[in-house]
């Protein structure tokens, strides 16, 4: 096993969303390229590593900060205004240095053991065939929709494993990139920076230690909670990967409404001359997107509160906290869209021109609520159902 590797120099969150607030303008610049090249810039993947944010929700014991995934989620939610499909694959991206505390401390050493900066990308939903062998699986199978994995060496891909029980084995399978092949079929209209290519695999054997199982993710029994033991890693994963989504959407939010209000102060009706600010119905939609805006925020900051207290006094989550969270985050993407919707209506046809950000805005949102983990209709049902006294169908939570 290799050495343990010390933080490179002590960090706070000020720090971090300091670094974050500097790099809006500059990300902002590239947005276009961004999309233009459909993936992140390596510029902006270099800026992101140098300030430290693929460490914030890292071990320790390789270099990261250990800190919750909030941090990384304000981050990412600055990050955000300046560049949509940036700040996804950072939080997605990101997250997945959290993610692999959760498995076998071995694969974390197979991972970060001769460089700690290795990053991963992922794509969950079961596309590909699992065989059982001897000591793990061969995975085989195209998995599409991977974020930004062209700055990545290791890959996250979802499958059912032949199950012993009734119930299906949901895991995710940690490869390297010499086992896959990236297929550059990412042409869509949003999201269009994020690189969310395909993963083709031809047979290739992960051994059972690089697998993360989902039903123990569930019953937060995952083999790493035992060795990584700092309070970041108590989290469920389910609401944790949830939230990671959706609080993207809500920095796109901030950023509609920064933009908007920017955009208003100068501007005139085109055919009264008056000044837009006086306009009842631009102020009527600046105020109803800006109090969804900011009570999704209050939401958010609330249900990490109300988890990390549990945390903090070793009780575990209750299972309808996990529930309502996960709800939550999804009605979080859905309403932060809603809000970017006011503004972009209220821009008119400025808001269609391509050097306008509002555009932008309006189609990564649309995109990204696309997502299975923000699917708030499919949420919707389990919700409810809970609510009223059901047993949960959702078991990634």
């Amino acid at each position: 096993m290799s050495m343990p590797i010390k933080a490179r120099m002590p960090m706070t969150e000020a720090e971090l969303m300091r670094r974050a607030r500097e790099l809006v303008p500059v990300v902002a610049g590239r947005a276009a390229d961004c999309e233009e090249q459909r993936r992140v810039p390596d510029e902006t993947v270099a800026d992101f590593e140098k300030a430290g944010f693929y460490r914030i929700v890292q071990p320790s014991r390789y270099g990261g900060y250990e800190m919750s995934p909030l941090v990384l989620f304000r981050v990412a939610m600055e990050i955000a205004r300046g560049c949509p499909s940036s700040a996804w694959c950072l939080c997605v991206v990101g997250i997945h240095n959290w993610e692999l505390a959760l498995l076998d401390p071995r694969a974390a050493e197979d991972v970060w053991g001769k460089d700690p900066d290795t990053r991963i990308s992922s794509s969950y939903a079961p596309f590909g065939t699992v065989e059982k062998a001897e000591g793990g699986f061969y995975i085989s199978g195209r998995w599409p929709w991977s974020s930004g994995c062209d700055h990545c060496s290791w890959a996250f891909l979802g499958g059912l494993a032949p199950a012993e029980g009734p119930a299906p084995d949901m895991r995710a399978f940690l490869i390297p990139r010499s086992d896959y092949e990236i297929v550059d079929d990412w042409h869509v209209i949003g999201l269009k920076g994020t690189g969310s290519k395909e993963i083709v695999v031809k047979r290739a054997f992960v051994p059972d230690y690089r697998t993360h199982r989902f039903s123990e993710a569930f019953l937060m029994q995952d083999p790493g909670r035992k060795e990584f033991t700092a309070p970041c890693y108590r989290y469920p994963f389910g609401i944790v990967f949830a939230y990671c989504l959706a609080s993207v959407v809500l920095g796109m939010a901030d950023g509609a409404v920064e933009t908007f209000c920017a955009q208003m102060k100068s501007r005139r009706d085109s055919y009264t001359h008056a000044a837009s600010i006086e306009d009842p119905f631009v102020r009527q939609r600046v105020a109803e997107a800006d109090a969804i805006v900011r009570g999704l925020h209050a939401r958010l900051e609330t249900n990490f509160a109300d988890m990390t207290g549990y945390i903090a006094r070793g009780e575990p989550i209750p299972l309808i906290t996990r529930v309502n969270n996960k709800w939550d985050a999804q009605t979080i993407g859905k309403d932060a869209m809603r809000a970017i919707e006011l503004m972009f209506k209220a821009s008119g046809g400025r808001g269609l021109r391509l050097s306008n950000p509002m555009q932008r805005y309006f189609r990564d949102a649309h995109a990204a609520s696309n997502h299975a983990y923000l699917n708030a209709d499919k949420g919707s049902l389990n919700a409810g159902f809970v609510a009223m006294g059901g047993e949960t169908m959702d078991f990634s939570i």
